[in-house]
């Protein structure tokens, strides 16, 4: 048998480690999270990736917005560095 998890089960997990950890220690989580990304991809690609983030709504993702307004996003800079 399948289990199939929906919405309120995802949100039940975060909810579960921010109370693991506390509020405080949940956000350096995050934080961490993103300084590794940015070392991954550089700081060109961070900055890409976030213009596109800050673009989305609920409705639309940020490359579709992005076509919208006509705003270019150079995706090439998200991939990550070679080591």
């Amino acid at each position: 048998m399948m289990c199939v998890y929906g919405v309120e089960g995802r949100h039940r997990g975060g909810e579960a480690r921010k109370e693991q950890l506390g509020s405080e220690g949940y956000q350096e989580m995050g934080h961490r999270g993103g300084e590794a990304r940015k070392e991954q991809i550089g700081q060109e690609g961070y900055q890409e990736m976030g213009k596109k983030g800050g673009l989305s709504s609920k409705d639309k993702s940020g490359g579709a917005c992005a076509a919208e307004e006509g705003i270019e996003i150079d995706e090439s800079n998200y991939k990550t560095k070679s080591r």
